[in-house]
C-alpha cells in the first residue's frame, strides 16, 4: 500500500518547496515517489525548475511529478452534471457564457484534482504519494466535502433519483424545463463514490497523514492551529509540523536580532500549539530554493537521515465528542505531571495549564459559546467538558 502525505499551509509559507523536497528525499532513498499539486495555480514545475505535464513526468531516478489538468478532471467527473446545470440556468434566462461558469461549483477544480490520489493508489505504481495541496482554507473545505457528500448520497440521493424518474414525464408535459436524466445521476454517483474512496484512504492513519507547513509568524501559526483542529475533527491525522525559513543562529545580532528574537518566541508558540505532534524545521536558505540540488538541501535540513515517508505521530492529538448531553474535548498531554488544571477561553482560543505545561487550542465552532464545565486528567489524556446549550450538565469534579 503506498504511503500518502498531504502538505498544506498558508499561502507563501513554502509548502510546495517542502513537498517537493520530501518527494526527492523519498526517491533518493529508493522509493518510487510521485508528487503532484492540487492547487489550480501550479508551482511544482517552478520548484523543480523543469517542465511538468498533466501526466506523471519522471524528473530523477524513482521520482515523478505531475501538475494535474483541471479541465480534463472537470470533464471526467463533473462534465455531464455541469452541462445540465448550465442548460437549467440558460432556461432561466442566464447568459450562456455566465451559465457555463456558474455551473462549476467553487472548489470543484481542486476537488477533482485530489481524486488523482485514488488513481495512483489503485494503480500501485508508486511507494509514496506526496500531495502539494491548496492553501489551508481551501484544503479544509475540500477535505470536509466527502463526509457531507456521503450523508447526502445515503439519505437524499436515492429519494431524489426515484422522484425524478416518476415526475419527469409529467413535468415535461407541462413545462419545457431541462431535468436531470439517468446519465446525470450516474455521473454524480460515480463522483461521490470516488470522493468517499478518497476519504477512506486519507482518514486511514496508518496510510495517510497531513503535514502542516508554517513560518514562525503569528498569523501563519493561528491559521495552522485552526486547520489542525479541523483536520482532527474530520478524522485526518496530522503527523508533523514543519517550521520553515528559520533564521540561522549566526544572524542573531545587529539588523536581524529583533527578527531572530521574534522567531524564537513564535517557535515556542508552535510547540505549545501543536504538542505532542513532532516539530521539524528548515532554515532560511542562502539561495532561492529552485532545482534538485537546493531541494535536497531543504530535505536534508528537515529530515536529516530519517525516512521522510515514516509516520512521525500516530493517532489524534485531540478529539471532540458528545457524551451524555455534553461535549468533551480530549487531548493528549504525554509526560504531564498531574497538577492543578486551569482553563482560560479568549474568543475561539482555549488556553490550558496543567502543572507546568501549557497548551493553546483553537476550538471548533461546535464549542464556541458553550460554558466550560471543568476538566480532568486520565493518564496522559486531558478531558475538558463543555455544557450543552441548555447548561443542564453538572460540572464534573476536577482531578489533580
Amino acid at each position: 500500500m503506498p504511503r500518502i502525505i498531504l502538505y498544506t499551509g498558508k499561502g507563501g509559507v513554502g509548502k510546495t518547496t517542502v513537498a517537493a523536497a520530501t518527494a526527492l528525499c523519498c526517491a533518493d532513498q529508493g522509493k518510487r515517489t510521485i508528487v503532484f499539486s492540487t492547487d489550480v495555480a501550479h508551482s511544482l514545475g517552478d520548484s523543480f525548475d523543469k517542465a511538468i505535464g498533466p501526466e506523471p513526468t519522471q524528473l530523477a531516478p524513482n521520482l515523478w511529478a505531475q501538475e494535474t489538468d483541471v479541465y480534463y478532471n472537470l470533464e471526467k467527473y463533473w462534465g455531464t452534471v455541469r452541462d445540465w446545470l448550465a442548460a437549467l440556468m440558460s432556461w432561466r434566462g442566464v447568459d450562456e457564457v455566465v451559465a457555463e461558469e456558474i455551473a462549476v461549483i467553487p472548489g470543484m477544480e481542486e476537488l477533482t484534482n485530489l481524486l488523482w490520489i485514488n488513481r495512483h493508489h489503485d494503480e500501485g505504481k508508486f511507494d509514496v504519494i506526496v500531495v502539494d495541496c491548496a492553501p489551508t482554507g481551501q484544503t479544509l473545505q475540500l477535505l470536509s466535502f466527502p463526509e457531507t457528500a456521503r450523508w447526502w448520497m445515503e439519505k437524499l440521493f436515492p429519494i431524489q433519483r426515484r422522484a425524478a424518474r416518476m415526475l419527469q414525464p409529467v413535468i415535461q408535459r407541462l413545462v419545457d424545463i431541462p431535468l436531470p436524466d439517468e446519465k446525470v445521476y450516474d455521473t454524480a454517483e460515480e463522483l461521490f463514490q470516488q470522493l468517499y474512496q478518497m476519504y477512506r484512504l486519507l482518514s486511514d492513519g496508518q496510510l495517510s497523514s497531513v503535514r502542516l507547513v508554517v513560518n514562525a509568524e503569528k498569523m501563519v501559526i493561528k491559521e495552522a492551529q485552526r486547520a489542525f483542529t479541523y483536520f482532527n475533527l474530520y478524522g485526518y491525522a496530522t503527523d508533523a509540523v514543519i517550521c520553515n525559513r528559520l533564521l540561522p543562529d549566526h544572524l542573531s545580532e545587529g539588523y536581524f536580532s529583533a527578527w531572530k528574537q521574534a522567531q524564537s518566541n513564535y517557535y515556542k508558540m508552535v510547540e505549545e500549539a501543536f504538542s505532542p505532534i513532532p516539530i521539524l524545521s528548515a532554515p532560511l536558505m542562502q539561495r532561492e530554493v529552485v532545482g534538485l540540488e537546493m531541494l535536497r538541501e531543504v530535505g536534508k535540513a528537515v529530515f536529516g537521515d530519517q525516512d521522510p515517508s515514516a509516520i512521525y505521530f500516530s493517532g489524534k492529538a485531540q478529539t471532540v465528542h458528545r457524551d451524555n448531553g455534553r461535549y468533551v474535548l480530549s487531548l493528549r498531554l504525554p509526560f504531564s505531571e498531574k497538577g492543578d488544571i486551569s482553563l482560560l477561553q479568549v474568543g475561539e482560543e482555549l488556553v490550558v495549564h496543567v502543572g507546568r505545561h501549557k497548551r493553546t487550542l483553537t476550538l471548533p465552532r461546535a464549542l464556541l459559546g458553550l460554558d466550560q464545565a471543568g476538566a480532568e486528567m486520565e493518564g496522559d489524556l486531558l478531558k475538558v467538558y463543555f455544557r450543552d446549550n441548555g447548561g443542564r450538565e453538572k460540572k464534573p469534579a476536577s482531578k489533580s
